[in-house]
């Protein structure tokens, strides 16, 4: 039992304090003051690396009218990306219309205060023009070279990076019907630029629809059930799951295939060649546009061809080894696929990247690639060659 003590009250009557709240009330005021000195001492703390810390003070604006961005920083320190980002333009290449989005960006010198910003836009505007009064198709790519060399070159730069998305048109028939149907396909185009050389990158993304395996099986054990119930023979029930789909749930699935080329490379990837891999990987091609036709076919073809999220990721890879034999081993490759579920609240994601090379060499001997190469791992590469 806690301790009990009787304190007279100012009126007279008598108040009762048990010894457990007192104690409580001690063990608060502790507290309480252990955690004054504790932002006590991460004040003095502060302080002190305030008054050590090397940044100069900002000096006053001098309105010489010199370069700013060329001064010495107060802080001498490089930086490894400096850029504008959220860049937007509609770019016209005869008859079609891409919007495109892009990302720019340059290292920084620890002797260069700031990068200068506006010859971003210049160039991207320069390099636009110059693609726009070309006869050649749009290559993202090509474009995303072009900027990141001139911006390395006006920024004085060592590396200069160039990212482009482009959302396109492509117009294309529906299975049966043949009807016109107008999709939107995204197109990108990448480019690290060194003195040496540029490194750049083409990809697609496509919409598709797939199939689920596992849950199809899970219908057709149940339907040969029920059908060898009913009476027919085992050979009548095959007979009949081969010949009608058997049903399942569905997802949407989005496709994103990327190829990298090394700075010797001369080959010309043509992003249409991607498409067709990228959207012969899911269970079905999709269309904005179909008649009935074209949809009971669009449907039959994908519970024909299930795949899993998995599965996906692997037909790009081996659309690749096999669409292009002749490109150098050095090649960069990445593949994913997202899948939007119907029966889940949540989405599947699967990714495969690495070098042409070691991608050629596990899909021709099934025997799982030492190493997987990463972007960054490939992109580094190419700053290491300079380097040597």
């Amino acid at each position: 039992m806690p301790s009990v003590r009787w304190l007279a009250s100012p009126s007279g009557s008598d108040t009762r304090i048990r010894g457990q709240g007192h104690g409580l009330a001690a063990r608060r005021r502790r507290a309480a003051r252990r955690h004054a000195d504790r932002r006590r001492a991460g004040a003095l703390a502060l302080a002190a690396v305030q008054l050590t810390r090397p940044t100069r003070t900002s000096p006053s604006p001098q309105g010489a009218g010199d370069d700013v961005q060329a001064r010495t920083p107060g802080v001498p320190v490089g930086l490894s990306r400096v850029g504008v980002t959220g860049v937007e333009k509609v770019i016209r290449i005869r008859d079609e219309l891409f919007f495109a989005r892009l990302e720019c960006f340059v290292d920084l010198s620890r002797d260069q205060k700031g990068a200068h910003m506006s010859r971003f836009e210049e160039v991207i505007n320069e390099a636009i023009g110059e693609v726009v009064l070309s006869e050649s198709p749009f290559r993202a790519e090509t474009l995303a070279q072009h900027i990141a060399e001139l911006v390395r070159e006006r920024q004085g730069a060592e590396r200069a990076e160039v990212t482009i998305a482009a959302r396109y048109p492509e117009h294309k028939p529906a299975p049966v019907s043949r009807v016109q149907t107008q999709e939107i396909y995204t197109l990108y185009g990448g480019a690290v630029a060194y003195e040496h050389g540029t490194r750049r990158t083409v990809g697609v993304s496509a919409t598709g629809m797939t199939a689920c395996p596992c849950a199809q099986e899970l219908v057709a054990g149940r339907a040969r059930e029920r059908l060898l119930a009913d009476g027919f023979s085992a050979d009548q029930v095959e007979r009949v799951l081969e010949r009608v789909p058997v049903a399942t749930h569905n997802q949407r699935g989005l496709a994103t295939l990327h190829i990298g080329c090394i700075e010797e490379c001369v080959a010309e990837i043509d992003a249409a060649a991607l498409l067709a891999i990228a959207e012969a990987s899911m269970s079905s091609e999709i269309y904005e546009l179909m008649k009935r036709s074209d949809e009971v076919e669009v449907v039959e073809k994908a519970h024909r061809r299930p795949r899993f999220v998995e599965d996906c990721v692997r037909e790009m890879i081996a659309g690749v080894v096999e669409a292009f034999p002749d490109l150098d081993g050095a090649s960069f490759v990445s593949a994913r696929q997202e899948n939007l579920e119907t029966i889940h609240q949540h989405n599947v994601i699967a990714e495969r990247h690495g070098l042409l090379s070691e991608l050629r060499a596990e899909v021709n001997s099934g025997e799982l690639a030492a190493h997987q190469t990463s972007l960054e791992e490939w992109l580094g590469a190419g700053a290491r060659r300079k380097a040597g």
